[in-house]
């Protein structure tokens, strides 16, 4: 597989490609995974991979491979990414919507997705970007890997309305998750997340999250209120808001027995 773009050599140097079997994939029921919060680290360092390799379950329930942030050389990636012990979200991120890889195109955006789709449980796609990656996402559907549809505001939070008609197209374009990562700058933005998780969860499973100042708390009240999905990092923060797996993992739990 090559790729076409600018990160074409820089990707694939001269044949190299990565090749994966069918007993590398974690054994994982996708949607069995969803009826208890689950915690996600956020792979997109090399000190966050070498972590990931010494996670197990359930230490985190899910690793998410932000393949975009470890570009152009993804050698250590797909050497450790059959090793992880714990089923992985593929995430080629789009720039913009938080991407590292500035100037990556379509094309090879799909062909990352489709490289590392045997070790995948899950890929992320943005919501606005499903029809450009509607190969990667027939790919997913045929393979039984499950498909998180997202969207990013890093400004505000979304109006309710549009909250909805976000999760209505996710519905539409066949979406198991619904994940939605926004900026709470203030306490109604904040109560606006909760009372779309809550209105809408029971249509499709949502993954829902602030950043900024009321980020941290809102991704505890967040999963204590059915977010399926909850971020937190490895080794240094990735996103405003996140708190490091081992502590999210123990809130949550707090939480879910009573405080």
């Amino acid at each position: 597989m090559r790729l076409g773009g600018q990160f074409s050599e820089r990707i694939y140097p001269r044949g190299q490609s990565i090749a994966y079997s069918k007993e590398m994939k974690v054994p994982f029921e996708f949607s069995s995974s969803l009826s208890q919060p689950g915690v996600v680290g956020t792979v997109h360092s090399a000190a966050s991979l070498e972590a990931a390799l010494r996670i197990r379950r359930p230490e985190c329930d899910w690793l998410e491979l932000r393949v975009d942030h470890f570009l152009p050389d993804l050698r250590e990636l797909r050497r450790a990414a059959p090793k992880l012990r714990v089923p992985l979200i593929i995430t080629v991120r789009h720039p913009s919507e938080g991407g590292a890889a500035k100037g990556i195109t379509s094309r090879e955006r799909r062909e990352l997705y489709l490289d590392f789709l045997d070790v995948a449980a899950a890929v992320d796609i943005e919501l606005r970007q499903a029809r450009a990656m509607s190969p990667v996402i027939a790919k997913a559907k045929a393979a039984a890997v499950g498909l998180i549809l997202s969207h990013h505001d890093f400004q505000r939070t979304p109006a309710a309305a549009k909250l909805r008609d976000l999760a209505r197209r996710a519905r539409d374009a066949g979406a198991d998750i619904f994940k939605v990562a926004a900026t709470a700058r203030d306490p109604r933005e904040l109560a606006r997340l909760i009372e779309f998780l809550a209105d809408e969860k029971e249509r499709l499973p949502l993954a829902v999250m602030g950043m900024g100042r009321h980020g941290k708390i809102s991704r505890l009240v967040l999963a204590d209120s059915g977010s399926c999905l909850n971020y937190g990092y490895l080794a240094k923060a990735n996103a405003s808001g996140q708190w490091p797996v081992a502590v999210l993992k123990e809130r949550i739990a707090e939480l879910r027995n009573g405080g």
